[in-house]
């Protein structure tokens, strides 16, 4: 009798044996194609949830494909285990973040090996191991020697909730934490940076040799490092009489062209001359109020049009270059240190801001660019010197037209990038007061944090020799063990861990107590994996070149900005080290939609996680794997039911039964009496079948992959109780059998385990056989089912050739019973056909 299909008996069983044979244990061979395939490796917050064992599931289904398919397939795990939320969970659980960090790494371990992932376990890395932080630190002083390590002093984000700095990119929204959702606030602090700055360009042109990753990140990336042309261009301080001093202040724009409109010059509350020039001055008081209302708001609320624009005057003055004027110079809200200079030349005219926060406070505003539709315009056309100096308008106007009230530049035709930009900026660098430039919205990533559980950063302050790298010897500096997070403490409270000496002087010295942003761990984490156990380097360049880059790369969109471009900038470095021949870490990109739950994306922190243990409990690992792949495409968000589980396990069991039956069939020939006909609708569905998995796992469309394994079985079922036994090929039944488990070795790795090794007697693993072939000749059908829709509702259903033409399935279509009885009276408008699928008639 067929045993049936009982997964808790088989899939611990091959768990096991696969650790035994060390299955998916893979080493460089130079004669055997490579696929590295790669999910972003979680944080051990808790067990895993339903996020992750889709995320994962899909990563495996693709590294177990391309072992079939004959590639060599590197496919490891690994724990970003640095970070604020291990250290927040430790202060709320009582306990210290290593005790807490591991504690969820083994579970997690042991969950994704119980969901049967085909990991090469031999390279599993956790980012606060010490072997591993112990590199992220000599790549902290290999970037230093290079010049892309600084430590200055700046406005910077500051999150009250997490107690530490932000970079750029980790706040969010209406400029909150990424993290904890906090308001953040600007403090002025020395800090550590790293100069990405120096490859923004690099990182923006690289974009297009990514043609595997999604649009939509590649736009993400392009608007984060914002490339502008422009102009650099010199103001020069002056006093209340027009005076000139010797101190510029240089400001970035994108339109010098309208510098005639330039009114006012307004500065960040950050900029570092605000203070120097009001000091000591009737204006201080004014001026620093607003300094310190603008610390209380977020880059976007200061920066957002429509809202009431603060600023206060300095009692100081600049010269506009291009006229000579003596221009009033403010501090404005809205200026921001992070976008060119954090000085601005206000052109009320053609800025909206600037426009509003005119009107606010009554200054000029002449207009410069008119379309030549404008009512000005033909007063103004040919005016250089400037006869109007405010207009009656509603808001700024366009930026394209004419330059007007432009001095030897009026009647230039002009707009972003147009003929008065480059004439403006000739005219400037003529005159050495500007330049062409390029700016970059990118600033230089920040990653100094002021909390215990991070990367150690590897320096030395000796109020000698001033700032002094640790000697690579010396490396790792161990993060120490005896800090109670629960007291607030940090390494700044352990003089052991600070107290040192300088090893340049051999003075006494103080050790660095700030840690590395936790993202400087997850930045080159893919190449570590490739020589995971190397003590004497931080990869062998030979295996790094054999395994990188990554072919499939699969995570969440929200890692479009941070995560994916700090990776693609630590390649591009280490490429100009010699450690690596190319140039970006992941060739293909997939990025998977969320699991929610009631309408919420499901988080730890948010409370609404749905673990997968009790659903393996009662369905086993493998029902999970192929239900959550089935449920939606994996670039969609998915709404979490387990309503479809039960049909699912149904499925499996069915397949099981199925190959069961087959297997227990005696192998004999094929006989005069086989039903031909019946055999060559099974075939041509296998070969249809194989084709048709095959597409849609090498396009990620794993349900409807799913589903064609689901129509190969009805039709092969429907062989087996349609076809008496005596009349059935059973060697086609058990190609078709054996077929059926490849298909779901990807998806259910346990079942197709025991079926092909226990019930059909394979030799080795199925893991290891190739995947089957298909004929697309064999494949194509003689005749296909077309449905016909009559104003959107199916009315009949009718076989045609499958190489028929349209106007003959037209014709063959208007002339069915139910379609003449549809259209009764009516006018045929529109006949729409998708071949060898629909034919849809429009009628009134």
């Amino acid at each position: 009798m067929t045993r049936s299909y009982e997964p808790h008996e088989i899939e611990e069983k091959w768990q096991a044996v696969w650790d035994a044979e060390g299955l998916y244990s893979v080493t460089e061979d130079p004669d055997k194609p490579k696929k590295y395939v790669l999910e972003m490796f979680p944080y051990p917050s808790g067990d895993i949830h339903m996020g992750h064992v889709r995320n994962y599931s899909i990563g495996d289904v693709i590294a177990r494909y391309w072992t079939m398919r004959g590639m060599n397939v590197l496919h490891p795990i690994g724990w970003d285990s640095f970070g604020l939320p291990a250290e927040n969970a430790a202060i709320k659980s009582d306990s210290h973040p290593a005790t807490w960090t591991y504690a969820n790494i083994e579970k997690q371990a042991a969950s994704f090996r119980r969901m049967g992932f085909s990991y090469d376990w031999g390279r599993r890395l956790a980012s606060s191991d010490e072997e591993y932080y112990r590199w992220g630190q000599w790549i902290f002083i290999k970037f230093w020697e290079r010049g892309l390590v600084e430590r200055k002093s700046s406005p910077v984000n500051w999150c009250p909730g997490c107690k530490t700095v932000l970079a750029n990119e980790q706040v969010i929204g209406d400029g909150v934490c990424w993290r904890c959702k906090s308001t953040v606030e600007k403090r002025e602090l020395e800090q550590w940076y790293l100069k990405i700055t120096e490859y923004a360009q690099e990182l923006l042109d690289d974009l297009d040799a990514l043609p595997g990753w999604p649009e939509r990140v590649k736009a993400m990336q392009a608007n984060w490092i914002g490339r502008s042309e422009g102009a650099e261009v010199e103001f020069t301080l002056c006093d209340a009489t027009g005076e000139p001093t010797d101190e510029r202040i240089t400001v970035f724009t994108t339109r010098p062209d309208t510098l005639f409109g330039c009114t006012f010059f307004l500065l960040a509350p950050e900029h570092p001359l605000v203070r120097k020039l009001v000091h000591g001055t009737e204006y201080a008081e004014s001026v620093l109020k607003v300094v310190e209302e603008a610390a209380k708001e977020t880059a976007i609320d200061r920066s957002s049009t429509g809202k009431d624009r603060n600023g206060a005057f300095t009692g100081r003055y600049v010269v506009n270059p291009v006229n000579g004027e003596k221009v009033p110079v403010w501090v404005a809200d809205y200026v921001l240190m992070e976008y060119g200079t954090g000085a601005v030349m206000a052109v009320p005219c053609g800025d909206q801001r600037d426009f509003e926060f005119a009107c606010t406070y009554g200054l000029p505003i002449p207009p410069v660019v008119v379309a030549e539709d404008d009512p000005l315009y033909e007063r103004l056309k040919d005016q250089s010197e400037r006869i109007v100096t405010d207009v009656d308008w509603e808001a700024a106007h366009a930026d394209e037209g004419v330059m007007v009230q432009s001095g030897p530049f009026t009647g230039t035709s002009t707009g972003k990038g147009g003929e008065g930009v480059r004439a403006v900026i000739a005219w400037l660098e003529e005159r050495g007061q500007g330049r062409a430039s390029i700016n970059f919205r990118l600033r230089d990533w920040l990653i100094s944090r002021q909390r215990y559980w991070g990367n150690p950063i590897p320096a030395i302050h000796c109020p000698v020799c001033g700032l002094v790298p640790v000697p690579e010897s010396q490396l790792p500096v161990v993060l120490s063990k005896d800090v109670d997070v629960t007291k607030g403490e940090t390494l700044a409270d352990h003089p052991e861990f600070y107290t040192t000496t300088c090893p340049t002087c051999g003075g006494p010295a103080r050790r660095e107590t700030d840690t590395m942003d936790t993202f400087t761990c997850s930045s080159w984490y893919y190449l570590r994996y490739c020589d995971a156990r190397n003590d004497a380097a931080i990869w062998e360049k030979d295996k790094a070149d054999y395994w990188m880059p990554v072919d499939q790369y699969i995570g969440g969109i929200e890692h479009a900005i941070l995560h994916l471009l700090y990776s693609r900038f630590f390649t591009k470095v280490f490429r100009d080290m010699g450690l690596v021949e190319f140039s970006e870490p992941f060739t293909n990109l997939l990025t998977q939609g969320m699991v929610k739950l009631d309408g919420f994306t499901m988080s730890k922190s948010r409370g609404n996680v749905v673990a997968p243990e009790a659903i393996i409990g009662r369905y086993g690992a493998d029902a999970l794997r192929a239900y959550i792949l089935f449920m939606a495409p994996p670039d969609k968000d998915l709404e979490w039911s387990q309503e479809g589980l039960e049909g699912m396990s149904r499925f499996l069991g069915r397949a099981w039964r199925y190959v069961a039956e087959v297997a227990e069939e005696p192998a004999i020939g094929v006989t005069d009496d086989v039903d031909d006909d019946a055999a060559e609708v099974l075939r041509r569905e296998r070969h249809r079948v194989v084709g048709k998995v095959e597409e849609d796992i090498e396009r990620f469309q794993f349900n409807t992959a799913l589903s064609a394994m689901m129509e190969l079985l009805n039709t092969a079922t429907d062989y087996r109780r349609s076809v008496k036994p005596g009349l059935r090929d059973v060697a086609l039944e058990r190609e078709v059998a054996e077929t059926l488990v490849l298909l779901l070795a990807p998806y259910v790795p346990h079942m197709a385990e025991e079926l092909w090794r226990e019930v059909l007697g394979g030799k080795g693993s199925v893991h290891r056989v190739s995947w089957p072939t298909w004929d697309p000749a064999t494949a194509a059908a003689d005749e296909v089912e077309v449905a016909v829709q009559v104003n959107g509702k199916v009315r009949a259903r009718l076989m045609v050739d499958a190489n028929a033409s349209e106007d003959m399935v037209r014709e063959a279509v208007l002339a069915l019973p139910k379609v003449i009885e549809h259209t009764e009276g009516m006018t045929i408008r529109r006949v729409v056909i998708v071949p060898g699928k629909l034919v849809s008639i429009v009628a009134s």
